[in-house]
């Protein structure tokens, strides 16, 4: 599943720079995650970077978003080939 920024976040900047995908850009209010970009970091991370650095814990699975590890992955593999 991509994950989603609640409306607990605090817009403290550090989870934008630590998306591998790109994935994460400010809205109008808080933080938002792209779900066609959000991998939860599979390719390139054992964890999500975004859910490690975030201070209030406001980063959770997108319940509209639900995918596997295995579907995480041919995502990720995708969006490598758009950039190749």
């Amino acid at each position: 599943m991509s994950l989603l920024i609640t409306d607990e976040c605090i817009n403290c900047d550090v989870c934008e720079p630590e998306c591998p995908n790109g994935a994460i850009t400010q809205g109008e209010e808080i933080y938002q995650i792209n779900p066609d970009l959000c991998t939860e970091c599979v390719g390139h991370y054992e964890t999500s970077q975004c859910v490690d650095v975030c201070p209030v814990d406001c980063i959770i699975p997108d319940p509209h978003h639900a995918e596997s590890k295995d579907q995480l992955q041919l995502k990720y593999q995708a969006l490598i080939l758009k950039t190749a």
